[in-house]
């Protein structure tokens, strides 16, 4: 299997066309069953949109993309040539390096952030219950959300709280606020606020207003799950359905978005609701597809943040920080793609077993043809197997060896010249029925165990020589 990303990002393009390349993913999931994709886990964040996948082999991984890309085309509505533009191809130990520092916060617009690590989890999990997660992917994204923890739980990154969502509630404060920390948690006391959405970003918004000392906030979800969400956050919020929500807006002081969905606040709309109004309004559109009109700017005495605007305000992470963590996601990719060179000869080893058995098992056959299940023939039996063990140590030592050197295709291409196995290919199991007293070995490891009679003693014998 070869694995390789798409990466399209904050870094690179406005965040509009991240948006709509993110709409573009819900394709991918129909494209994998008839294409030469294996399977695939999409990230999309409001910064980033990324897709993971696997192709069978290196040459299929051309075909793999632009299959990708097509879907995504479908799906997003635009042209085949900004797609094409907007996505960065990343392969092998390269796509590897990428998540894990994604997923540690290392690649985001508010550095060293810790909602990302979540988003990474949560994709995997969205792509596990869809059926696109082969277990190569499974494994790189649960090794990258581990890593992600390391990294939080470790180093002054993850202590010191800054993400997305904290960076705009800052810039609030700073708006409305003096200051002194006591004037700024008199703000939040006093401020009437109102969230729209309950996704992830929602969630983690009421989690912060909290701990700022928030005691006036609405929340308003158009799919009708507000009252639900609500409760399940300890129910000290308030959900608004209906109508209510035209009156929220009017008397918010901090109107946030988080939902994301089709429907958009419009600056007429928000106008005509605040007429008369004379407090100052802060808008936080913290949704990736704006769930405001940008035009909502240009109205008197209301103020708009957006991701544009967090991304430039954010602060830059402590150098030391980066340091240490960048020094703890190498460790992890090298540990990985080690493990990971180890695992992908484990299929050439099998395939040499299973074949060095058949061999083994057809001359048995005519062993027990000519003698029948007899005590003799099962001396023949267990001295063989005893002579395919040893012979099979030093190309299973060579098999792990050469695949953690990188030069796994060496060893099964002498496979393929020598024996004339296809490693990728499945191999039958071993068919001919044993003596009862027969030794079975074991593929995975090579050793081997009587199961009954005479040839147990006989091993017995051998261990303890």
């Amino acid at each position: 299997m070869a694995l390789f990303s798409l990466v399209a990002s904050h870094t690179d393009l406005d965040l509009d066309t991240v948006a709509q390349l993110s709409n573009g993913t819900g394709e991918v999931a129909s494209v994998i069953p008839e294409s030469s994709v294996s399977g695939a886990v999409v990230l999309a964040t409001c910064n980033r949109v990324e897709i993971y996948a696997e192709a069978p082999d290196d040459r299929s991984v051309e075909q793999a993309r632009a299959e990708l890309l097509q879907a995504v085309t479908r799906g997003s509505g635009l042209a085949p040539s900004t797609v094409e533009s907007s996505f960065k191809v990343l392969t092998g130990d390269s796509a590897v390096r990428h998540l894990f520092e994604v997923g540690s916060g290392l690649k985001s617009a508010v550095v060293g952030e810790r909602e990302i690590a979540g988003q990474v989890r949560r994709a995997l999990g969205t792509a596990q219950e869809s059926g696109t997660a082969t277990g190569a992917l499974v494994k790189l994204f649960e090794s990258a959300t581990r890593t992600a923890k390391d990294v939080g739980t470790r180093t002054a990154l993850g202590s010191a709280g800054r993400s997305i969502v904290s960076v705009a509630l800052d810039l609030t404060a700073d708006l409305h606020a003096g200051v002194s920390d006591a004037e700024t948690r008199a703000f939040w006391e006093q401020a009437n606020i109102l969230v729209i959405g309950t996704g992830s970003y929602a969630g983690t918004t009421l989690a912060q207003l909290a701990d700022r000392g928030a005691a006036h906030v609405g929340v308003h979800s158009a799919s009708g799950r507000a009252e639900a969400f609500v409760a399940d956050r300890g129910g000290w919020a308030m959900a608004l359905g209906g109508e209510k929500i035209h009156g929220a807006i009017a008397e918010a002081d901090v109107l946030i978005g988080c939902s994301g969905g089709d429907r958009r606040l419009e600056a007429e709309t928000l106008r005509r609701l605040r007429e008369g109004v004379q407090t100052r309004l802060t808008v936080l559109d913290l949704a990736l597809s704006h769930d405001f009109d940008p035009a909502i700017a240009d109205l008197p005495g209301v103020d708009l943040i957006t991701l544009e605007s967090v991304k430039m305000a954010a602060p830059e992470g402590q150098q030391e920080s980066l340091v240490e963590a960048s020094r703890m996601v190498d460790g992890a990719v090298a540990g990985y793609v080690q493990e990971r060179k180890s695992r992908s000869a484990n299929e050439a080893i099998v395939a040499l077993r299973k074949h060095t058995q058949r061999v083994l098992e057809s001359e048995m056959e005519r062993v027990r043809g000519k003698h029948g299940c007899t005590a003799a023939a099962e001396e023949v039996e267990f001295a063989l197997r005893r002579m395919v063990r040893q012979m099979l140590h030093e190309p299973t030592v060579r098999a792990k060896e050469m695949a953690a050197e990188g030069r796994l295709e060496e060893y099964e291409n002498a496979l393929n010249v020598l024996f004339g196995l296809e490693v990728s290919a499945p191999v039958a199991e071993a068919g001919p029925e044993s003596c009862p007293a027969d030794v079975a070995p074991d593929v995975a490891t090579g050793a081997v165990g009587p199961t009954s009679g005479t040839m147990a003693a006989a091993a017995g014998a051998a261990r303890i020589a």
